[in-house]
């Protein structure tokens, strides 16, 4: 199942429909190559999620976290990491003890070390100004937070 966005603001767009759906706990693994809009669709999730104000790119701090008034929202940037235990050094069984919205950017560095997303969220650019999103279910749960099929919805 598929969307194609048309520009940052559809895909910052389609990520708010996304939080406003979701219910905790929930793991999005956000997936792609540099550049292909993983932190502006994670921004708008956690805007849909009720994250308030500027949410922030965790590209230097690796975990951002915030409080909402739905529970915890944890955004992880993993892209600087060299192996997935540099996730213990960074407390990250502290975070696992409690129920949150996890969105994960760069999850194949962080292998072993994380939770089982509930949907896998792939990210690619599919011609000059033009993202795809292809969605990959892994739970019945996370199918169920799925924006309706609107008019950049695609099947293929």
């Amino acid at each position: 199942m598929g969307w194609s966005f048309p520009n940052p603001e559809a895909c910052h767009a389609w990520g708010k429909g996304l939080g406003e759906t979701l219910a905790i706990p929930a793991v999005i693994y956000l997936e792609g190559d540099l550049g292909v809009g993983k932190t502006t669709l994670a921004q708008g999730v956690l805007q849909g999620f009720g994250v308030p104000g500027r949410v922030k790119s965790p590209s230097y701090t690796l975990i951002e976290s915030y409080a909402t008034a739905r529970g915890p929202a944890l955004h992880l940037d993993l892209y600087r990491l060299r192996d997935g235990e540099e996730l213990e050094f960074l407390g990250i069984r502290d975070y696992l003890d409690e129920a949150a919205l996890w969105l994960i950017e760069w999850p194949e560095r962080g292998s072993g070390f994380l939770p089982e997303p509930d949907l896998r969220l792939r990210l690619s650019i599919a011609s000059p100004g033009q993202h795809r999103l292809e969605v990959l279910l892994a739970t019945a749960r996370g199918a169920s937070w799925l924006p309706p099929a609107g008019e950049n919805h695609d099947d293929g």
